[in-house]
């Protein structure tokens, strides 16, 4: 699964400016409201609900917020890069500045694994992840993450 099948250039948002873990949600579930057309609450309320099970902080400064809903009809992500970094309640309590939400459809089963499992794969990459901090341009971002699909198919 490729990334570029996930997030369209339109959802990348290279210098997020927020001050806490819940207003960065907000932001997400409004950018994916316009995305999707669905209710940017029902986002909200879904995102939210999954971190409250555990925070999608992964560690290194990245979070993987996602969720299920059911009037999605494709997997959708959004990829924000933070003005300054936030307390996400990550797994090695590090602040978060680059963040990839990911919406799938409820019955997405295994492909919304394999998109959450191919996002942290990419975001592993210690050199991308510095590309991905030093530019503040969308269509740079989007092309570092979609650059990385083709020499990893190599």
């Amino acid at each position: 699964m490729a990334l570029a099948d996930l997030l369209r250039q339109d959802a990348i948002i290279p210098a997020l400016k927020v001050n806490s873990k819940k207003q960065l949600l907000q932001e997400l579930a409004a950018r994916a409201a316009k995305l999707t057309g669905l209710p940017e609450r029902e986002v909200f309320d879904v995102i939210l609900q999954r971190e409250r099970l555990g925070s999608t902080g992964v560690g290194n400064g990245i979070a993987i917020p996602h969720g299920k809903l059911n009037a999605i009809h494709s997997i959708t992500g959004i990829f924000a890069r933070l003005d300054q970094p936030v307390d996400f309640e990550a797994l090695d309590d590090q602040p978060v500045d680059l963040v990839f939400l990911l919406l799938a459809p409820e019955g997405a089963g295994a492909d919304h694994l394999k998109a959450l499992s191919r996002i942290a794969r990419v975001l592993r990459d210690q050199d991308l992840v510095a590309k991905l901090r030093a530019t503040d341009s969308a269509s740079a971002i989007y092309a570092f993450l979609n650059q990385e699909e083709t020499s990893n198919a190599a």
